[in-house]
């Protein structure tokens, strides 16, 4: 018998939502602290030195010396522009388009950058480098949070599944001596994980955010129980996989920046772009897709459109249970090359926090993810050179976003309207 879907009620239908003044005030302050402290009050005299190209690209280009407080300045005066164009916007009754936000993000961050640097000089590439490796297990997080949301059950356990992941494709890895037999165990790690997920949540309907919780409480015990007893006395045997080697693509790793940043990658970093760009197109291009967005929105419709809605659920956190599974691997097949006590270290958390920040969309969550790995990266760069920022206040930039995201003042951000909401069918 065939099954007609529709639409899930926030992609099928357009909402009038009367523009706010929230975001053009938010770019108003974080314009005028720009243009003060980074302009300013910035050095004169001096130049923020930018090394560009590596020595195995194409062309070379020399470093970017640009003088520190006219730069900024100058960028400072962008931002102040577009604030000035959203409150224009607003005030005709438009809304302040994404792409505009973004825009003052990344002219926010050079400046920024400029004002940080200055009488100093980084590598732009390995500064990249960095922040994409960083952003790897959280891209893998947030998809993994996204697919469970996007059909309506809380995945909090994403930090365990990343755990479980780091854990198992160590041990495999190093027993087998096989790089890819440790890639596939992290995957039925994070399978496991989901699948005590899936079954107290939905099907005996247990509190998703408790369950989630004592996962990963379970994870961390059980995990650091065998790292004691096993993997730290018997190193050589249980815990010393080999880890992954970068693949370069022939001519696209040769471009300056986004080669090397890009294109001179693990197969990890690879198969995150295939899934990201799998996951945006299955969610919003395919029957699957329609499907599970109205799941998580109208599981009512949906279940007198013939979707079984709880087995919808059940399959989707089992697929997010292996992609943070898979994620997880990064942590000891892609990077270090050994498992240690709680090396995930939170990063499920501040998955949840890119999805969040990227309003449970692919492309977004990717972005936010990149974002909060820059940051990270950022702080341990600039502690480097000695400028006189605290890390500390780096660290909590990303955690500061989200608040900002989840408030509404840089766009509407609404979860799926059955989010966390068991169905039992009547």
């Amino acid at each position: 018998m065939s099954q007609t879907v529709q639409a899930a009620p926030d992609e099928s239908r357009q909402t009038v939502v009367r523009p706010g003044w929230k975001t053009p005030i938010v770019l108003v302050v974080f314009a005028l602290v720009a243009f003060v402290f980074f302009g300013l009050l910035g050095d004169s005299g001096r130049t923020s030195t930018f090394r560009v190209s590596t020595s195995a690209d194409a062309w070379q280009i020399e470093p970017l010396a640009l003088s520190s407080r006219p730069v900024a300045l100058a960028l400072s005066a962008l931002c102040l522009a577009i604030a000035v164009y959203a409150i224009a916007l607003v005030r005709r009754g438009q809304q302040v388009p994404l792409s505009l936000t973004v825009m003052f993000g990344v002219a926010f961050v050079l400046a920024f950058l400029v004002w940080a640097v200055a009488g100093e000089q980084i590598s732009l590439t390995s500064l990249l480098q960095g922040a994409l490796a960083l952003s790897v297990p959280l891209v893998f997080g947030a998809m993994s949070g996204l697919l469970c949301e996007r059909s309506g059950v809380i995945n909090i356990a994403i930090e365990g599944q990343l755990l479980a992941g780091a854990f198992l494709s160590a041990v495999v890895a190093s027993l087998t001596g096989s790089v890819v037999a440790g890639l596939v165990a992290a995957v039925v790690a994070g399978l496991l994980v989901a699948f005590v997920l899936a079954t107290f949540a939905i099907k005996y309907i247990v509190n998703q955010i408790i369950v989630g919780v004592v996962l990963n409480v379970l994870v961390l015990g059980v995990t650091n129980f065998f790292y004691s007893q096993l993997l730290a006395p018997e190193s050589a045997t249980w815990n010393s996989p080999d880890t992954l080697s970068r693949v370069r693509i022939p001519l696209l790793s040769e471009i300056p920046v986004l080669g090397p940043v890009m294109f001179n990658q693990t197969v990890i970093v690879y198969i995150m772009y295939i899934t990201v760009i799998g996951i945006q197109v299955s969610l919003f291009r395919s029957r699957w897709g329609l499907r599970v967005r109205s799941v998580g929105e109208h599981p009512e419709a949906a279940d007198t459109l013939g979707i079984d809605v709880n087995r919808t659920r059940f399959r989707n956190v089992l697929l997010g249970g292996m992609v943070a599974g898979f994620g997880g691997a990064f942590f000891t097949l892609g990077n270090v090359g050994s498992f240690s006590q709680d090396m995930s270290a939170g990063q499920g958390f501040i998955a949840l926090a890119a999805m969040i920040f990227g309003r449970w969309n692919p492309i977004g969550a990717l972005g936010a993810a990149l974002l909060f790995g820059f940051a990270n990266n950022l702080q341990s760069v600039l502690g480097i050179i000695g400028t006189p920022i605290p890390g500390e206040f780096m660290l909590m930039l990303p955690y500061v976003l989200t608040i900002f995201a989840v408030a509404g003042l840089v766009g509407r951000v609404r979860a799926p309207a059955a989010d966390g909401r068991p169905y039992v069918k009547s």
